[in-house]
Formats: C-alpha cells, structure tokens, sequence
C-alpha cells in the first residue's frame, strides 16, 4: 500500500470575477502532520472545502488513496474527517443525540454506533456532558464536541480548519492534547491555522498559503535553512558616552547592521558564532562593557514576512 493518502494537483475555485485558490498542489502521506497557513482571506478554506468535497473545484483533482473523488457519495470520502471553521451542530440537541444524529450519516447504527459516540466522548473529555444540551456549553466545549463529530467514523485523515477559533486557554490546550493523541495513533493531520505557535507545536511540515497561492512547502527546518533574514543578538551596555564606536560594528564580517537605543544594542547577525565573537571584541577593545547577551532567531512570522512581504495576520 503506498504512504500517499492525498494528493490534490492544481485546485482552482473562483468566485466570479474573484480567484480564491489559483493552481494549489501538495500532497499529504500517511501518518503526517501538516500545517496549512496563512493570513485571513489566504485561501486556506476554500481549499479544505474542495478537499473534502464540500465545493467542487472548477480546475485540478483532488486523490484520495490514488482515486480522485468524483462526488459527494463517493465511498473513498469515508476516509476524511472535517472539522469545520464553522460549528456544524444543533444547539437544541445533547451532545450524545449530536453523535447519533451526524454517525448515522456514516451508516453507523445499534451499539457499533453507541460505541464510536462514547469514545470520542472520552477522547474529548465531555463525556460527563453527553446528556446537555449543547446550547448550555462554552465556546471551546463545542469546539471539542466538533472535534468527536468528526472521529465517529474513524477517518485516517482529519481536517482541522481554524479548530481552536475563539476558544478559552483550556479548551485550546485540550484541543493540542487531542490532537498530539491523533498524531501518536498514527493519524493523517491537515491543520489549518493562521496562528504561527500552533503549526511549530504540532506539525511535521507546513504548507504556507498568500492570496490563493502556496509560497512555500517544507518541514520547519527547511523554513528556517533558507531563509535570508539575520538572527538578532540583543546586547545591554552597561553605558554608553557616545556613539563613535557604533560605525565599526558594521565594518566586521558577519554583522550585518548594528541599532543603538540609549544602552540597548541590536546586532543583525549573519554569522552567529564568528560574528558576534568578532563584534564583542571590538567593543572590548573600544571599552564598551557588555552587561548581558540575549540572541533572537528569526521566527515563523519572520519567515512569513520575508515570503509575502505582510504580516502573518493581515488580512
């Protein structure tokens, strides 16, 4: 059996004069943990839903198992989990009746059916809750019952789409927890976020999305590698007289721009190790005095801002 669980070539969707998503690919293996991000507005959506046959696409193909999907009774569907940005239960109904009411949709039925509700109760920890009516539960709690929806069936891919939207702290932990146990139990992940700190917790690779497009496509590493961005070194100067010294500083291999704010001096560092080796010694020779060191590695938003030239979280 090959380890190529999905594989989407070229999806295109418009909305009339509007290109959402404009020729996408990659490709998801077993077991793997994928970060799909992007700002607000960057397409990450569109694309979860002709994923999951929710919007046809109106140009590339969407396989899953190497079969593309050719409707929405396709069979090969029951391979996906979605959990939606947008809640999809009945606020009238317990969240038990939610379970039985969406697992017989999956022709889940008897005690095979009271089953998969109560464990992906358990594995949500609502299931002291399963007899309320989900009206009564917090933002986060029906975050996490979306969450158990979307296990019923057992799917060896899940897709998360902005899963922890306008959670409380706790809920939003228990929703990493949760997901980590899917990863352990050997599932397919497609994380869909805007929120840098999630997809560095929780994924193999990430997939980075702007204006309908993916920008880059590599394991956080591989981000990081190719950047061009210069880590920043923080010095605190125990004082400085004047600033005379400070032209020199740029002059040293390996230091690409220095910054002086009243004592705190910011390093642009290109070689971290030599450069800054040869940048202190030129303060002690100068007899600046350097009170502590902190270095700053770009970051994921860093990255995102050197690829689209916006910030992570515009819109």
């Amino acid at each position: 059996m090959s380890d190529l669980l999905l594989d989407a070539q070229q999806l295109v969707k418009r909305f009339g004069p509007r290109t959402a998503v404009d020729g996408v690919s990659f490709t998801l293996r077993r077991g793997e943990a994928v970060g799909l991000l992007g700002p607000n507005g960057a397409g990450k959506t569109t694309t979860i839903s002709m994923l999951s046959g929710l919007l046809l696409p109106d140009g590339g193909e969407v396989r899953l198992g190497g079969q593309p999907i050719t409707g929405d009774t396709d069979p090969r569907k029951r391979l996906l989990g979605l959990v939606p940005q947008e809640l999809a239960l009945y606020e009238e109904l317990t969240a038990r009746d939610n379970l039985e009411f969406f697992g017989a949709l999956y022709d889940l039925a008897g005690a095979a059916l009271a089953t998969a509700a109560e464990s992906a109760l358990k594995f949500v920890g609502l299931a002291e809750r399963r007899g309320d009516k989900v009206k009564t539960f917090s933002g986060g709690m029906k975050r996490r019952l979306n969450l158990a929806v979307a296990l019923l069936h057992d799917p060896q891919l899940l897709l998360l789409d902005e899963p922890t939207v306008g959670v409380d702290p706790q809920s939003r932990n228990a929703i990493f927890d949760n997901v980590e146990e899917l990863r352990r139990r050997g599932k397919t992940i497609l994380y869909t976020t805007h929120y840098m700190e999630e997809v560095e917790r929780l994924c193999d690779r990430v997939i980075i999305m702007d204006h309908g497009r993916i920008v880059a496509d590599d394991t956080l590493s591989g981000l990081k590698q190719r950047r061009t961005s210069a880590d920043r070194v923080f010095c605190e100067l125990v004082e400085v007289r004047d600033g005379s010294w400070l032209a020199g500083l740029e002059g040293i291999a390996g230091i690409s721009r220095a910054e002086l704010a009243g004592t705190r001096l910011t390093l642009h560092v290109t070689d971290l190790h030599g450069g800054l080796g040869r940048a202190l010694e030129h303060l002690r020779r100068v007899d600046v005095v350097v009170a502590s060191v902190e270095s700053q590695s770009p970051s994921l938003e860093d990255i995102f801002l050197e690829l689209t030239g916006r910030s992570l979280r515009d819109g």
